[in-house]
């Protein structure tokens, strides 16, 4: 079975908009904590601490201001509850759920390299 490669390279416009897609995507998710923390709130929703101690190995100035940038775009919301002290809950919005697909193939693909780098190590110690 032969394949034609000329109808699998996208053109160079639908190229450069792919490209400038992804770096929107990753503009908005970059850093080590975004993801995790969406995940984290999808669950339920949570409080600072919660989030925090569930997070393993965030410190809170890094966790504050990810969720500044989470709630700026729009995938986390913070509830403020007058209460004595005052009470603040993060949850995750609606338009947080669009990143499952996302979540999910980031998944399989971890899942995949983390086999290979496995793999790979135990093909480099019988060396």
């Amino acid at each position: 079975m032969q394949t034609d490669i000329r109808h699998s390279i996208p053109e160079k416009a639908a190229c450069a908009s792919s490209l400038a897609n992804v770096l929107d995507a990753l503009y908005v998710l970059s850093g080590k904590w975004k993801l995790a923390i969406i995940l984290n709130l999808v669950q339920s929703p949570k409080r600072f601490s919660e989030i925090q101690s569930e997070v393993t190995g965030i410190s809170p100035k890094v966790l504050a201001n990810e969720l500044k940038d989470l709630e700026l775009n729009e995938f986390i919301k913070r509830n403020v509850h007058a209460t004595t002290p005052v009470t603040i809950i993060y949850e995750a919005t609606e338009y947080s759920e669009t990143l499952k697909s996302v979540l999910r193939e980031l998944s399989a693909w971890g899942g995949l390299h983390r086999d290979k780098v496995k793999q790979s190590l135990r093909q480099q110690a019988t060396i």
